[in-house]
């Protein structure tokens, strides 16, 4: 039998795998990708974009582990031992705490579907998490991962999609 701390040492595991994960799936696609190795960011991920005129975009993304839901907040650890050594307290993704919120769901040990949720749908949504069958259309959706910033772009294809 697995017991509560067994379960929490896998859970941890697993969430800083699939960071690391999500970060392979990135470079090999964007190429400037980086982990972000700052232990208070609201943020796992940097995606340096090159944009037409030659400038770079930068992208702020939190990796959130999804297999029925993507959950939207941060700053909590979770299981039996947690305790709080900083002032960081549980928040809500939004706009000024990161660009994207990438929902990683485990289709096995070497298959993974990614979910690109822009925090700008977060603060319409005012929700602390969505079921993955709702958003379905942001699986894989590098299109909206690439324009997470772009508000217009963003509200835009949401309402295409039927998800505001």
């Amino acid at each position: 039998m697995t017991t509560s701390e067994e379960k929490g040492r896998q859970s941890s595991a697993d969430g800083f795998a699939h960071e690391h994960i999500t970060a392979g799936i990135l470079m090999k696609k964007y190429q400037n990708v980086s982990l972000v190795d700052l232990p208070l960011a609201s943020f796992d991920i940097i995606i340096i974009l090159k944009n037409e005129d030659s400038s770079e975009d930068i992208i702020r993304a939190q990796v959130k582990t999804s297999k029925k839901s993507v959950s939207f907040t941060g700053g909590s650890r979770g299981g039996k031992d947690r305790t709080y050594k900083s002032s960081v307290k549980t928040y809500t993704q939004s706009t000024e705490t990161s660009d994207v919120v990438i929902g990683i769901k485990p289709l096995s040990n070497d298959k993974f579907e990614l979910y690109f949720v822009p925090t700008v749908l977060i603060g319409i949504w005012k929700t602390k998490s969505k079921s993955l069958n709702k958003i379905e259309v942001l699986k894989n959706n590098f299109e909206m991962l690439e324009n997470c910033k772009n508000y217009e772009f963003v509200i835009q294809k949401a309402k295409e999609y039927g998800i505001i």
